[in-house]
């Protein structure tokens, strides 16, 4: 008598949740491959990290579009650690463990990355990242998207030394204070020794997250120009730190002809806070820039453009596109393909099928995943900026460089093996 009672229970409440479109949400559910978006849409690197997430949501349309992944549609797990580098791991876990998602799509400095890997490596979790960093990092758990050193630093480095980029003698290192513009001019100082530089013309100065006030380092750094070599700026400053470092260069007159600054955390999205005609010549490096002419790069631009407006985001008319977006876009495609080789969503598969996928990018190349080291084969370029915010390319690679995750220029790395532990 109880099982007919329990029985006429279960049946009513099927009846309930079916009526109230609750089961059919269960199904629906079940039938989703749940994706996360772990980037900071609050906080000081809310200003890089939005756009991020909103060029997921549209990549991840995009796949829906086209039928989603396996036959699936993709759903994606939107997180706010809001600049809060500790938060970062919180939330990864709760996507890993409360979310149940397939891959992660996320974290723009390395300080967050950081903070996730330990998370990801315990939890078997899979994160792609799309943003350039220092390197000396190499995680089974990780796929590299943005650039390693040698994609980016080393060479922007490389031609301000040369004739075309003004025959710099002299180096300001300038960064924010953490583990990425350290160590990543720990790399540019030995780089520069072994080009015959000395410590003597290398100055290097940090400021905080959030910081606002560059007038005494602008000061600082036309003391340091004034010394009888030519002088440029590496900048490593991430975040919304750039806007009025890039003002204050503006009012104290410091032109690229005098000082040129080559920026590695600065593009298209930093651009468009600032009154940019102060800026025309300076320089940043990067993969992609927003202004490379080719189909490709064309489709990518529309298809963002028309999302800001669909989507309402703010200043819709003026959105743009930059390379860690790219590196978002091409690297949820390279998931999919990846997914789709491997016929499972399960961590250790899609890993085993990443290596060799390639990608038609909107960089103008066929991109590919390295075989082995976990990172992006990708094109290098250097732009000055124009009036518009947008840039100029004046150097470029004459196609994909492969990564160096250990650089040669760190004692020792030669006898690390370019193979994630595990692997």
């Amino acid at each position: 008598m109880s099982n007919r009672r329990n029985f006429i229970k279960a049946t009513a409440l099927s009846v309930g949740l079916a009526s109230a479109g609750l089961l059919s949400f269960a199904a629906n559910a079940a039938d989703t491959i749940k994706v996360g978006v772990l980037h900071s849409l609050s906080g000081t690197m809310a200003i890089s990290e939005t756009a991020l997430k909103e060029t997921a949501l549209m990549t991840i349309a995009e796949i829906n579009k086209a039928g989603g992944v396996m036959g699936k549609q993709l759903e994606p797990v939107v997180v706010d650690p809001a600049s809060n580098w500790p938060l970062f791991a919180e939330k990864a876990r709760q996507l890993l463990t409360q979310d149940k998602v397939a891959v992660t799509f996320g974290c723009w400095t390395s300080v967050s990355r950081k903070s996730v890997n330990p998370v990801f490596k315990e939890l078997n979790g899979l994160l792609f990242y799309p943003v350039q960093y220092e390197g000396e990092e190499l995680e089974k758990n990780v796929f590299y998207t943005g650039a390693a050193p040698n994609q980016q630093a080393i060479p922007a480095v490389e031609y301000l030394m040369s004739k075309d980029g003004g025959e710099a003698k002299r180096f300001v290192l300038l960064g924010t204070d953490y583990v990425y513009p350290r160590t990543t001019n720990k790399i540019l100082r030995a780089f520069l020794h072994s080009k015959g530089v000395t410590d003597a013309d290398i100055m290097e100065e940090y400021t905080p997250f959030g910081h606002s006030d560059y007038q005494t380092i602008i000061a600082k750094i036309k003391k340091f120009s004034s010394e009888g070599k030519k002088t440029a700026v590496v900048s490593t400053i991430n975040g919304d730190s750039n806007v009025p470092f890039y003002k204050e260069l503006g009012n104290a007159g410091l032109k690229a002809t005098d000082v040129p600054v080559v920026a590695f955390s600065v593009g298209e999205e930093e651009l468009r806070g600032v009154d940019a005609k102060p800026l025309v010549g300076h320089l940043a490096a990067w993969n992609y820039f927003m202004s490379l002419k080719n189909p490709a790069n064309a489709k990518f631009v529309k298809m963002y453009k028309d999302w800001a407006v669909k989507n309402k985001l703010p200043n819709a008319s003026t959105v743009v596109t930059n390379d860690p977006m790219e590196a978002t876009y091409v690297g949820i495609h390279m998931w999919a393909q990846a997914v789709e080789k491997a016929k499972s969503t399960d961590v250790d598969k899609v890993i085993a099928a990443m290596g060799g996928q390639t990608f038609a990018a909107p960089d103008g190349f066929t991109i590919k995943m390295d075989e082995k080291n976990h990172h992006l084969w990708k094109p290098v370029f250097i732009g000055e900026i124009k009036a518009d915010g947008q840039f100029n390319v004046v150097w470029k690679t004459p196609g994909p460089v492969r990564a160096q995750p250990w650089s040669p220029f760190i004692p020792g790395n030669d006898k690390k093996k370019e193979v994630p532990e595990g692997m």
